[in-house]
């Protein structure tokens, strides 16, 4: 018997990314498990800019946003800025998930939430990872941001690379097939798992199986990481053929 199950996002208005990359996935996921069905609903928050200021004003539209999605019941509700929570302090996420799930609890509407930085911390933790390299589209303040808020975590970013891109649609622009070179310019000696997007907003499920080929280790984005955790919320089997190796049925 099929099921249907209603995933909900909390996007910034400039967001274009999330709303393809996880129903890709979650749709991709149907040849696996024909029997799960999904649809897709987002609330957005105002953010053209990717700077700490916007990042702040759009993070307090966030519970506006879950009362929407709970008025529609969804089953499940990512808030899809990595960046916007990580920017409000070490530890934020759980503060944010908190909050949130107590809005969607308050509307008689209880469904649990996910904030993509706490998805991307949880996926590095399941996949045992001590020592990283990630790639974020950001400025380099905001990337070092998200280097030392993972570092706070227990994560060792041994290195990375800030792509330097201030507007958010330009980081939805970006050639995700540009990824693979991207990569070789990272020291991955000793690194345990790449993160070959750290923001929701950066194209690169298309590039993830050729990054694993050519670098011979674990890849995760922080798409993958909140599909991930979404699935694993619905109590659904975490795998989708594609997707990397937090995605692949082996976590």
């Amino acid at each position: 018997m099929s099921r249907l199950y209603r995933i909900g996002q909390i996007v910034p208005s400039s967001n274009t990314t999330m709303e393809t990359e996880i129903p890709a996935m979650l749709m991709a996921r149907q040849s696996r498990f024909p029997e799960d069905r999904f649809t897709f609903h987002s609330s957005r928050m105002r953010m053209k800019k990717v700077v700490k200021e916007e990042l702040a004003a759009m993070d307090a539209e966030s519970d506006r946003c879950a009362l929407e999605l709970s008025d529609a019941r969804v089953d499940v509700l990512g808030y899809a800025c990595l960046v916007a929570i990580m920017a409000m302090g070490v530890g934020y996420h759980r503060q944010s998930e908190q909050r949130l799930t107590q809005h969607t609890q308050a509307n008689g509407a209880d469904a649990p939430v996910i904030t993509s930085a706490g998805a991307l911390v949880d996926a590095l933790h399941i996949l045992k990872a001590k020592r990283i390299a990630l790639v974020a589209p950001y400025m380099k303040p905001l990337t070092e941001l998200v280097v030392n808020y993972i570092a706070e975590e227990g994560f060792e970013v041994l290195d990375h690379i800030a792509l330097e891109i201030p507007d958010n649609l330009d980081v939805a622009r970006h050639n995700p097939d540009h990824l693979p070179e991207i990569v070789q310019g990272l020291n991955l000696d000793n690194v345990d798992v790449i993160v070959l997007s750290a923001c929701v907003q950066m194209p690169s499920l298309s590039a993830i199986a050729t990054v694993e080929a050519i670098t011979g280790k674990p890849v995760v984005t922080a798409a993958v990481a909140t599909t991930y955790a979404m699935l694993k919320a619905l109590g659904l089997a975490p795998v989708v053929p594609g997707a990397g190796a937090l995605l692949s049925g082996a976590y």
